[in-house]
């Protein structure tokens, strides 16, 4: 998710290392933290891999700063990691990333990323009602209270998606009604 991440980023200006780092942290939330000891190898693997390069720009009164562009590789992988939205896409580590480069894909990968992560969703709900506590069960009143919320959040999730979903599915209906006028 990283690769996906980093090429976003990069596919709309070049950036260095530190602006690089503090973007995934605007985009992705400091939920996400990454160390300079992750971001830096997987861009020194994305430049031997062909999908950015990196040039020294230079810094007033310091030494020059790497900065970080995507090549038109780059752009495909992107693309790619984008459009290939399969199982992996919707799951709690991965949906974040796709989520915040949506605006780049097309509906039907959109479509397939939230109604996939609008079923493992609905899977989870369905443990948290069946492993719920029973009615004299002995849950100590903090367990309880967090089998409560992770079921309220996975609820609220699912609504969230549904939104969505709708929205995309009436958005692509008055396309093709536009475009058949």
């Amino acid at each position: 998710m990283l690769e996906l991440a980093i090429l976003g980023l990069l596919h709309d200006s070049p950036m260095h290392g530190y602006e690089l780092r503090k973007q995934v942290h605007r985009v992705l939330g400091t939920v996400r933290a990454m160390s300079y000891g992750t971001l830096y190898p997987r861009l020194r693997l994305l430049v031997e891999r062909g999908l950015i390069v990196e040039a020294d720009t230079p810094a007033l009164g310091r030494r020059a700063r790497i900065t970080y562009a995507v090549t038109s590789a780059g752009q495909e992988r992107f693309q790619s990691l984008l459009t290939g939205a399969g199982p992996n896409a919707w799951e709690d580590d991965a949906f974040d990333v796709h989520f915040a480069f949506f605006g780049r894909a097309d509906r039907a990968v959109r479509l397939r990323t939230l109604e996939g992560r609008r079923a493992r969703l609905e899977e989870r709900l369905a443990m948290y009602r069946a492993n719920g506590p029973a009615d004299g069960a002995s849950l100590d009143g903090y367990a309880a209270e967090l089998h409560r919320h992770s079921l309220e959040s996975a609820e609220r999730d699912v609504r969230w998606l549904t939104g969505l979903i709708e929205t995309e599915r009436s958005a692509g209906r008055r396309g093709v009604a536009q475009h058949e006028e």
